[in-house]
């Protein structure tokens, strides 16, 4: 059976024909944000009749948003919810016959601790039309990833299991085993392969590696892997490899990295992204650098094993850092890039012997494009684009690029009541003569030449981007131009999409050409009238929480600042990151060589300079930017330097804030704190008494 979701009535109204587009009539609060669902990942059904997606939604009184099944007719453009357990069901993959999609699930159901309701991730189908839902692995410790086989008849995954290393600490690490430890006990990672037809299950590897990623390849016969050591995050940076299984001689090859370690401008780059043509010849994948462009590249096979490995140009110098898939049937090759504040869809077209044809732009237009995939046929695309008056929503188009997309869905369909903010591209000159752009919303109305209190919202990465696209986020976009504010979200230097030196000229200038393409910002919209300089407010998180502390320490401009996850000391940084290679490269080397360089990339060493109140966020267990920066610029404010700080700390979290009131806080906070110190206004309990005769 299918089952239809519940749409409000003025989408209803909005689709039929001939009526009216709902007015613009609400003026968007905090709380509108979790009404918002998002589109986390797709899939074009091999007879293009249908496309698969996964949306995510906040749905109370659960604290974290749930995944759920859709599908979308691409003739009708009618929507079906197929799944509807708060399980987070993800990853879709189609059947080749397009009647089944399977995906990933992790479903409970009270105390049963027996597979598939014991709460593991495990693969499910259900039919197209919502009906037959099964459980296609029931593994006690459930599955890591999985891939259909291009004719649908197999399915692979990948399952862990515990490894104590065999040398002289092995007694002990095996008698002690609930601790933990630096090294010496890893979870190896097994491939087996399950017929679909038998149900029959056999192991294909097991030769004690980690397999972060996997990809067989069409004919069956190739399976490509992105490995590791280890299990840390940080084996990934430097340590990874392309490992080649081949299936009928059962030898594992490694692909020659010199390329993009050796001969790469650092050796610390992040493999991802495998995938193979539909011919089984070539495998295309990415490597991507902190603080360097990242390249994608294509190793090419015949019958008796490797032959070449190729880097793809990049036309015009576009940041490949997106989805990557081969158009079936041919030897190009899509893959997401980033252009000025763009996000689009590229197509490399006629990848062999080491050669490569034309760059085709297959989207074009203020779009940003989350992800995407292409049909069976290869003419056609589907993909997760939003704009600047809608969130994501699925669109189709022609893979070639020569027609326009094709709406499918309304996810937010109350969006198109909002009074949304005027957002477009700021572009001005950075002190050393550097242009530089960033994305300005103002308030819905907006005239001319009125000054506002502004936001200077810093985007993380560095290596990342804000996109010219309408995006509701916790971290000021929005919320701030519905309440009568200006925001400016700087691309400072490192960021990408603005070419290869743009992004390349921040290596060993932190907490320098950042901090002066951001105050450039800030002059620019006081030179420009949008800011009222008296009235002047900077936030970030991550990266952008470490500049929002290289802001406070460098000037008295602002009124407020509102840090989030962000560095203090870049040594500490790289002592307890999970991803040191970040620090490493941006400043040249190690803490024992480059300590001068560190210092002055930290604001650590110049915040007595500091006299912007400042708010203070991070989660506990924040692994990426800990929680130790965060408590060190607090204990500076408030114990030493008697500048007005709080610090909030989210138990239980990451680096990013997942709960419903987690994420509320953070937002009502903000508000009031700039509320306070950049207006002015003060809450009931701080307003004097009325006088009394």
């Amino acid at each position: 059976m299918r089952f239809f979701y519940s749409i409000p009535v003025f989408f209803v109204v909005a689709v039929a024909a001939g009526a009216a587009e709902p007015v613009r009539d609400h003026d968007i609060v905090a709380e509108d944000y979790f009404s918002i669902g998002t589109i986390t990942g797709l899939a074009a059904s091999p007879d293009d009749q249908f496309v698969a997606y996964t949306e995510m939604r906040w749905e109370p009184p659960a604290e974290k948003r749930n995944t759920d099944l859709w599908v979308v007719s691409t003739k009708t453009q009618e929507v079906s919810r197929l799944t509807f357990d708060a399980a987070g069901d993800t990853s879709p993959q189609w059947s080749a016959d397009s009647k089944w999609i399977y995906f990933t699930s992790s479903r409970k159901r009270g105390d049963d601790d027996k597979p598939p309701y014991n709460g593991k991730k495990q693969v499910w189908r259900v039919h197209s039309d919502g009906g037959d839902l099964q459980a296609v692995t029931r593994l006690k410790g459930g599955v890591n990833g999985y891939q259909l086989s291009h004719d649908g008849q197999s399915l692979y995954y990948t399952v862990s299991k515990e490894n104590v290393n065999e040398d002289q600490w092995k007694d002990l690490r095996e008698e002690f085993d609930k601790l933990d430890y630096g090294h010496g006990v890893v979870k190896h990672t097994q491939v087996w392969k399950l017929d679909l037809r038998s149900w029959r299950k056999e192991k294909i590897i097991d030769e004690k590696r980690v397999i972060n990623e996997f990809a067989v390849s069409p004919d069956e016969r190739l399976v490509a892997m992105q490995t590791t050591p280890t299990g840390d995050l940080i084996t990934n940076e430097g340590w990874s490899t392309i490992d080649i299984y081949n299936i009928e001689t059962k030898t594992t090859s490694s692909l020659p990295d010199k390329q993009w370690r050796e001969d790469a401008p650092s050796p610390y780059g992040w493999l991802l992204g495998l995938t193979w043509s539909s011919d089984s010849r070539s495998l295309a994948f990415r490597c991507d650098f902190d603080g360097y462009p990242g390249e994608i590249w294509v190793a090419q096979f015949s019958e008796q094993g490797h032959t070449l490995t190729q880097q793809i140009k990049r036309v015009d110098e576009v940041y490949a850092g997106g989805h990557l898939e081969w158009v079936p049937g041919t030897h190009d090759l899509c893959f997401g890039g980033e252009d000025h504040a763009r996000s689009r869809i590229y197509r490399v077209t006629d990848i062999r012997d080491g050669r490569q044809g034309e760059t085709v732009v297959v989207t074009r237009g203020d779009v940003s494009v989350e992800t995407f995939g292409i049909n069976r046929s290869g003419d056609g695309i589907a993909a997760v684009m939003s704009g600047l008056t809608h969130p994501p929503d699925v669109f189709t188009m022609p893979s070639s690029g020569v027609a326009e997309p094709t709406r499918m869905t309304k996810v937010n369909p109350q969006v198109d009541t909002w009074k949304l903010p005027q957002i477009k591209i700021a572009k001005w000159t950075s002190k050393d003569g550097t242009p530089v752009e960033g994305i300005l919303e103002l308030p819905p109305g907006y005239v001319a030449g009125t000054p506002l209190p502004t936001v200077i919202e810093l985007h993380g990465g560095p290596t990342s981007a804000s996109k010219l696209r309408l995006r509701f986020w916790i971290y000021g976009r929005v919320l701030f131009a519905s309440r009568g504010w200006a925001l400016l979200s700087p691309n400072y230097r490192g960021s990408t999409g603005y070419g290869d030196k743009f992004l390349t000229d921040l290596i060993g200038h932190k907490n320098d050409r950042d901090v002066a393409d951001i105050m450039a910002g800030a002059d620019w919209m006081v030179q420009q009238g949008y800011a009222d300089p008296d009235k002047m407010a900077v936030m970030g998180w991550s990266n952008g929480g470490y500049l929002t502390n290289c802001m406070i320490a460098h000037t008295e401009r602002f009124k407020a600042a509102s840090s989030g996850a962000g560095v203090f000391d870049t040594v500490t940084q790289w002592l307890a990151e999970d991803t040191p290679g970040h620090v490493i490269n941006f400043n040249q080397g190690f803490p024992w060589d480059r300590t001068e360089k560190m210092q002055k990339g930290s604001a650590l060493y110049a915040i007595d300079k500091c006299t912007t109140p400042t708010l203070i966020h991070v989660g506990e267990n924040d692994p990426r930017c800990p929680p130790a920066h965060s408590k060190g610029l607090y204990r500076a404010l408030h114990h030493y330097l008697d500048v007005p700080a709080e610090l909030v700390v989210y138990p239980g979290t990451g680096h990013g804030l997942t709960k419903y009131k987690h994420r509320k806080a953070k937002m009502e906070w903000d508000l009031k704190w700039f509320d306070h110190y950049v207006l002015g206004e003060t809450t009931e309990e701080e307003k004097p008494e009325p006088a009394v005769d």
